[in-house]
């Protein structure tokens, strides 16, 4: 379930009030007047099943909470109560198939900040690619996979699309473009360090790598492998099962390939960084396209769900 935090206009108290309870999947409703200072209002609260939370925070949107007052939502881990389970069954749906749109687009802005932090982990998952590259170890190439945070504006750029938000779109852009830019030029300078330490050297490039050759040979599974990978990433967000995305994380070659074009860009390997770049690009583009058709399939679903069977029901003058 989700728990509702609401600050309300005193003259809109009741309005709401009325809203929640026409809700479904609403319970657990309580009203503390005056108790709000900034802005000032009313402190509504109140559970509701999570697949009746989009079209309860649409309808508080539609009475202009989010501009008068403000409407804030968290996930519950645990609520000990039959009037929580009675609310989840009254829902129309599954909670599992649900989709919180707002909290969806939240999650991916947040994903997608081009941050310093965000390049750190990035150039960090790069590196310790390179090194899975150059000792042709399995192991650490899987570590990158998990360490990189590429998927975040990826599926910002989903996300932003199905919503039709162009502002995101372009900072999802900016953070998957400008981040992986960044990140290579470290890895770069990286390799050279390493190569002046005597750790690296390009006879351990070229020489014959069977364990990580894959990652400059894309070929039609490589993409298939993406869309795969982009649905499953999707689906985690969207029901918030987040522990799937360790598993798509590590099922897609986006940092070790972006690594390998770095250390064939070092020794200026040409075929090798273009096989790279291409095995890159096709993993960024599969998991885009696969999460934007997964998100449209998920909404025109809901929306249908929501017409056969709404969560609001309609007030006395609806």
């Amino acid at each position: 379930m989700l728990h509702l935090r609401l600050i309300v206009p005193a003259d809109r108290t009741d309005e709401v009030v009325e809203l929640l309870e026409r809700t479904l999947g609403a319970t657990h409703l309580a009203v503390l007047t005056g108790a709000a200072r900034r802005p000032a209002g009313d402190v509504v609260l109140c559970d509701v099943a999570r697949q009746a939370g989009d079209e309860l925070i649409d309808a508080l949107r539609g009475l202009g909470i989010d501009r008068t007052g403000a409407i804030t939502s968290e996930e519950m881990d645990l609520a000990l109560s039959a009037c929580a389970e009675e609310a989840e069954r009254r829902a129309p749906g599954d909670s599992a198939d649900a989709v919180v749109w707002e909290e969806l687009t939240e999650v991916t802005h947040e994903e997608s900040t081009f941050s310093a932090t965000y390049v750190a982990f990035l150039a960090v998952a790069m590196m310790l690619a390179a090194c899975g590259v150059m000792l042709d170890n399995v192991i650490l190439i899987v570590g990158a996979m998990a360490v990189g945070p590429e998927f975040g504006p990826l599926a910002g750029i989903s996300t932003a699309l199905v919503q039709r938000a162009p502002r995101l779109v372009g900072a999802s852009l900016w953070a998957l473009i400008g981040g992986f830019a960044a990140a290579m030029v470290l890895t770069v300078g990286f390799v050279w360090l390493m190569d002046a330490l005597g750790l690296f050297d390009p006879g351990m490039f070229t020489a014959r790598r069977p364990n990580t050759n894959f990652i400059w040979h894309p070929d039609q599974i490589s993409f298939v492998v993406a869309l795969l990978a982009g649905v499953a990433g999707t689906l985690s967000l969207t029901s918030a099962k987040s522990g799937a995305l360790i598993g798509v994380a590590i099922s897609v070659t986006t940092v070790p390939a972006a690594a390998n074009t770095a250390i064939a860009f070092s020794y200026q390997d040409l075929p090798q960084a273009w096989g790279s770049a291409a095995q890159l690009l096709a993993n960024l583009g599969g998991i885009v396209l696969a999460g934007t058709v997964t998100l449209l399939v998920q909404k025109a679903l809901w929306n249908a769900q929501r017409r056969t069977d709404p969560a609001v029901k309609p007030g006395p003058s609806g």
